[in-house]
This record gives C-alpha cells, structure tokens and sequence, in this order.
C-alpha cells in the first residue's frame, strides 16, 4: 500500500497491455523459441546474444527493435490515457508530485517492457560472463534510457490540460497567416503535438551520435550515414502515423477538392521535409552538398514509403510497426550491400504507386 498510484497504474494499463498485444507476443516467443532444437536451444540464444553483444551492426539493430517496441507502448498508453473511461486520472494521479507520477509511470513502462528487460537482462549476464563490459553497460544504459523517457512522456500527457475553449498562443499569433495545404500539419505539432516531436528530435539526436560512435572507425563511409538516417526515419514512425491521424481527421475534406495526386504527394514531401529540418542542418554541416543531399532524399523517401503505407493499412497501428520494423531490417542491409543511391528513387516511386489518387482528381 505504500505505492498506491504504481498499483493503480498498474492493474489499468499493464493488464490491458499485454491483453491486446498477448497474441503477437506469443507469435515472437515462438519464433524465438519454437523453431530450434530443445538440445539446441541454449547454444543458439548464447550465439545470438554473443553476436548482439559484440557487433555494433547488430546491437543497432536490436535497438532500433526495442526502440519499435516502445513506440508501441506508446500508442497504446496514449490511447488508454486520452480514453473516457480514464479521465479520472488528469484529476487523481495529478493530486500527487510530478516526481511521484514520474516513478509510477516508470514502474508502468517497465512492466508492460518485461519482455525487452527479460532477454535484455539474460544478454547482460552472458556480456558480464564473457568479459564485454562495455556492451553491457550500453544495453543497461540503453535500457533506463527509453524506460525513463516513456515515463516522463506519459507523465507530460496526464499533465497536458484538456481545454480545446481557448486558442494556443501559435495559433493565435498566426491566426492572419495564409496556411497553404502542406502546412496544416507543421500547425499541429506545434501546437498539439510539441512533447511527440521533441522527444523525436531527442531520439535523432542519440542515433545520430550513436550510430557514428558505434562505427567510429568508419565513420567516413556513406552507409553509417545512411544507417543513422534509416533510424532517424524510424524514429519519426509516430509522427507520420499521427499525419494520417490527423489527415483522416481533420483533413478528409480534401477528398472533396480538386488536388490531384501528384499535388498531395509533393505536399507531404514539404511536411515532412520542414519536419526535418533540424537533421538537414546536421547533413549540410558534416558532409557535402551533393552527399547530404542524397542522403536527406534517402530519408525523406523512407518517411514517404511509411505514410503511403497507412493508405492501404489504414490506422492500424500494429500492422503499421510490424511492416515498419520489417523495411528497416531490409533496407538496412541493402544499404549495407552499397545499394543506398539506387534505392532512393525505387522507394520514392513504391511509395507514389502505393499511394492511392484522390477521389475527384482530374486533369486539367
């Protein structure tokens, strides 16, 4: 009883949690476990672990996975928050201190992330037994970071107040402004969506200085920039499926206007090319003209491929992440393979054919 809101937070969300998600849970213990020999079973997890634990190319993997994970959880403890039947907790948990919320939400992220911690921790252990210290304070490391960060995430949207009566100051301040089509959404973030795209921004901010740390002794080749930028796309997954959120949303009177598809097309590249700016500034800084910006076309490609995605998927956010997670393992090989400028246009070109045309497009 000396945890009150842990407990409560608990029994609300983790149940929940593991309720919706157990099916594909199980479907990953058994790829994990189901498909090897019992007698081979332990041989084969060390192998793994020992390769996780010892390549960079591999633990860059595995981290983009958990990192996916995590922005699972997200999803569903920002739908479980926002929810009706839990309004009670913008006027309950908030009675308590924020550092209070904040280690009750830790408590929270922790469990729903048992599986992470589970194989996480085993990989530790055999990095300690081995003598790779380093890769095991990394994982640790690793490990608090996206925890607490969930955390304090959660704990920022209970304490967002619910009041749509009155106009943010942004919107106020450029109430005057013509806002063409593309800019809608850049309104959006700014306005309701500051605390997504920070923690996006933070996120580019550790795959950009990780990923060149962990390949420190080839920094100098394209595909460790390529790679970061690969993850830098993943790391935005949550804003792009909250584009089309908010398209479905706020935008579906667009299906009535007269924009044809190579128009949205181009003005979804502009969203998401003011979007990433600040990842823009970096490439045009380290690396050459004509180098940053095929690697800023490489990154804008993959965003587009993952929008035009929720056209056929729709909002299903599983689904969405399950393909996510997929792409990024293949396209990070066929960076790997030295394919990075053939890939930039074949994406860009999946991504406009999966997109579907606008109901009353026409020619002009």
């Amino acid at each position: 009883m000396g945890k009150p809101l842990s407990n409560i937070l608990v029994k609300i969300f983790v149940a929940g949690f593991y309720r919706v998600h157990g099916g594909i849970l199980f479907f990953l213990f058994l790829v994990l476990f189901g498909l090897v020999e019992p007698n081979q079973l332990l041989s084969y997890h060390t192998a793994l672990m020992l390769a996780f634990i010892t390549s960079p190319l591999m633990m860059a993997v595995v981290f983009g996975v958990w990192l996916l994970y995590t922005f699972k959880c997200w999803h569903y403890m920002a739908e479980q928050i926002y929810s009706q039947h839990q309004q009670f907790l913008f006027y309950g948990s908030t009675s308590y201190t924020k550092q209070k919320q904040f280690k009750a939400w830790f408590v929270v992220q922790a469990a729903v992330s048992l599986p992470v911690l589970a194989y996480a921790g085993v990989s530790i252990g055999v990095a300690v037994y081995h003598h790779y210290l380093l890769s095991a304070l990394c994982i640790l490391a690793y490990l608090i970071l996206i925890v607490a960060l969930s955390a304090w995430f959660y704990t920022q949207l209970v304490n967002r107040l619910i009041d749509g009566s009155r106009a943010s100051f942004l919107l106020r301040f450029t109430q005057k402004w013509k806002k063409p089509y593309f800019s809608l959404y850049i309104y959006q973030v700014f306005d309701k969506l500051k605390v997504t795209y920070l923690i996006t921004k933070f996120l580019s901010y550790l795959i950009i200085n990780g990923v060149f740390l962990l390949f420190a002794d080839v920094s100098h080749d394209t595909r460790v920039a390529a790679i970061a930028i690969l993850a830098i796309a993943v790391a935005h997954a949550i804003l792009i499926f909250q584009e089309r959120s908010f398209e479905e949303t706020y935008l579906i009177f667009t299906k009535n206007l007269p924009y044809g598809k190579f128009e949205l097309f181009a003005s979804f590249i502009a969203v998401y090319a003011l979007l990433l700016l600040p990842e823009a500034v970096w490439l045009f800084t380290r690396f050459s003209p004509l180098i940053a910006l095929g690697l800023f076309s490489f990154g804008i490609s993959i965003i587009m491929l993952f929008h035009c995605l929720l056209y056929p998927f729709g909002l299903d956010m599983e689904k969405y992440m399950t393909w996510v997670l997929g792409l990024f393992v293949g396209l990070f090989w066929l960076v790997m393979f030295k394919l990075l400028w053939w890939l930039i246009p074949a994406i860009i070109l999946m991504a406009y054919i999966i997109k579907p045309p606008n109901p009353l497009e026409r020619d002009y």
